[in-house]
């Protein structure tokens, strides 16, 4: 028996505009926090304080437990209003953010002789999202293994030191030569984990290799 889900999925595939919003629905349930988001829009992080700080995700951003969380189809508007920063007024930007994330539709936004199809914003958000499933995945936390400090499975590779050595500018050959057990994936994956699950406590600083 086939799953509602995947009936939607397959139907989708021959109906490209269900598709799309399928996909915003699905975004409905995520809630990330700043750094999650940033990972998976690409947004740097200070960027995305302050965009949240400057109202324009209302609706979509929440505090839980104490965090602000973005939620559902304020992931879209996130990477779109980094997108427009440059390009619109900041009223313009409010105006288009504010309708694509309270319409949760991938219809194309108009202001003025400008039309921002949000389409590919959508898309893009839900291949960071599985991106970052795929990171956690990866990733091994075994109080036996490194005192519990996330590794890269199946090795004893922090996975902070990896996300420290991209962050410092550090080529992927450059880290695989270091670490010649790693692949280029799992590096990359692990950049995506370290950005959206920060090391606790004080840093260590670079490590050496």
């Amino acid at each position: 028996v086939i799953s509602n889900w995947k009936r939607m999925i397959r139907r989708a595939i021959y109906l490209p505009n269900l598709w799309k919003d399928f996909i915003v629905n699905a975004l409905l349930n995520e809630a990330l926090t700043a750094n999650e988001a940033a990972s998976v829009t690409r947004v740097p992080l200070k960027q995305v304080h302050r965009i949240i700080d400057a109202g324009l995700l209302a609706g979509r951003v929440e505090t839980r437990k104490g965090s602000r969380v973005i939620v559902g189809s304020g992931l879209i508007g996130l990477r779109l209003a980094y997108l427009m920063a440059e390009t619109l007024t900041p009223k313009a930007r409010k105006r288009i953010v504010g309708e694509a994330i309270l319409t949760n539709s991938t219809k194309a936004v108009n202001e003025d002789a400008l039309t921002v199809t949000i389409a590919p914003i959508a898309t893009e958000v839900e291949a960071g999202l599985e991106k970052l499933e795929k990171a956690k995945a990866s990733v091994t936390i075994d109080p036996d293994v490194m005192g519990g400090v996330p590794c890269i499975s199946g090795t004893r590779v922090l996975v902070h030191d990896v996300g420290d050595f991209i962050a410092n500018g550090d080529s992927t050959d450059a880290i695989l030569g270091a670490y010649p057990q790693l692949s280029a994936n799992a590096i990359e994956l692990a950049a995506v984990y370290a950005l959206a699950y920060p090391r606790r406590g004080r840093p260590s600083g670079k490590p050496s290799w």
